[in-house]
This record gives structure tokens, C-alpha cells and sequence, in this order.
């Protein structure tokens, strides 16, 4: 593991058997609360992107807001919330999309991107990827350029990086936990 993922990784609270037995729950709140951290993970994220034009930055409700909305500042780009159905006051497209446990919906303003606009996908964490490919697929379905998806936290073992892989999406992540 390399010093930033050490470093990261080590701001990162681990809860077991949470929410079901069984389970590791990886909390970011430890990290976005550590001024250091939470500034190291932003900075990580930016870095491959800067000096690059990239229109928009999308983030998944709720901690791809608070991560998405620092990428956006940094490399001068608009903000695009993906939300919950029925969350977003104007015209949106939306989306089915699996869970483990089943299926939800997902929705963005209509007009929150344009066709062609290089958007770069936010979150906390990619774990079996329901959620994100579920939004890759919502962006492009209004002509959104997927550059890239950036998760803080990757737990390889789930399979999610793959997925978005094979829909031809770079995905970056600063840290890796084994397990689920």
C-alpha cells in the first residue's frame, strides 16, 4: 500500500457487522473530518484531471455530493447531483439501477448536462457497482462523455470496478479494502 493509501486508508473508519452481521462498513466521516485527509483524498482525485477541460462533475447522493462538489471546485466544473427519485424540483431522466438487495431509482435534471460535455462520475465508495453503473448509464443517456469514475474507496473483492470497466469507463480509487 502506498503512503497516500496508508494515509487514507488509516482516516477511514471500519465498523463491523454493519449493517447486517458479516460486514465491514467503511465510514468516510473519520476522513472528512480530518482536515488533512479530507484534503489529501480531494487533491488525489483532481490530480490525473488537472489542466484538462472537464465540464461537469456528477455525484451520487450523499457522499458523492460532498466529495464530488470539492473535485468540481478544484478543477473549475459544474456540479450535477444524481439524487434519489423524486428529490429534484425540475424535468429529469431517470434511471433503474440494482442493488443487492434489489432495485432503486436514480434521477438528474434533464438539462444538467449537454451532449458531448466531459463529466467525471464521484463517490466515496465503488462496491458492486450497481449504483454506479447505473449512473454512467444516466449520464450517457443524455450525451454525457464519461471520462472517468473516481471512488476514494474500492473493495475489489465486489466486482464494481470491473463493471464500469467493461463499459469502457477509466476508474480511479485511492484506497482498496479486501472483503465486503
Amino acid at each position: 500500500m502506498s503512503s497516500i493509501a496508508h494515509e487514507l486508508a488509516s482516516a477511514i473508519r471500519s465498523i463491523n457487522d454493519y449493517p447486517k452481521p458479516g460486514i465491514i462498513f467503511r465510514d468516510i466521516t473519520t476522513l472528512l473530518g480530518n482536515p488533512r485527509a479530507f484534503r489529501r483524498a480531494v487533491d488525489e482525485l483532481v490530480q490525473p484531471y488537472a489542466g484538462l477541460k472537464i465540464d461537469k462533475i456528477a455525484g451520487m447522493e450523499a457522499r458523492g455530493f460532498i466529495l464530488g462538489g470539492a473535485v468540481a471546485h478544484q478543477l473549475s466544473a459544474g456540479f450535477v447531483p444524481i439524487r434519489k427519485k423524486g428529490k429534484l424540483p425540475h424535468d429529469t431522466v431517470r434511471i433503474a439501477y440494482s442493488l443487492e438487495y434489489g432495485v432503486d431509482e436514480m434521477e438528474m435534471h434533464v438539462d444538467a448536462v449537454q451532449p458531448g460535455e466531459k463529466v467525471i462520475l464521484v463517490d466515496d465508495l465503488i462496491a458492486t457497482g450497481g449504483t454506479a453503473v447505473g449512473a454512467v448509464q444516466l449520464l450517457r443517456q443524455i450525451g454525457a462523455d464519461v471520462v472517468s469514475a473516481c471512488f476514494v474507496i474500492d473493495l475489489p473483492d465486489l466486482g464494481g470496478r470491473k463493471k464500469l470497466e467493461a463499459l469502457g469507463v477509466d476508474v480511479r480509487t485511492l484506497v482498496a479494502f479486501d472483503g465486503h
